[in-house]
């Protein structure tokens, strides 16, 4: 299943839960898009796509750090975590908007 699209996201972490939307496009096996929460809107970097599994990354300037991103799509369903660095793993749920 296609993961382009806009998805309503929910990261769980270790300081509470973050919304926002991510909007994925693929592009053969390179992923692109843009993520949205509460510090802004940020690109993709790095996107790509293997099947069913998508990994991509951040770049978080107001916290210096890049996130790192591992997700799964299933059907209208996106499940995945991402690697905060020295604030740990956080859970990534999304739906399709």
């Amino acid at each position: 299943m296609s993961a382009d699209g806009s998805w309503d996201m929910t990261m769980n972490t270790p300081m509470g839960p973050q919304t926002g939307k991510l909007t994925l496009k693929s592009n053969g096996d390179a992923l692109e898009g843009t993520m949205v929460g509460p510090q802004g809107e940020v690109p993709l970097e790095d996107g790509k796509i293997d099947g069913d599994n998508l990994s991509w990354k951040i770049t978080a300037a107001q916290m210096n750090m890049v996130i790192e991103f591992k997700a799964t799509v299933d059907g209208d369903k996106l499940t995945g975590e991402a690697e905060l660095g020295s604030f740990g793993k956080a859970t990534l749920e999304a739906t399709r908007a």
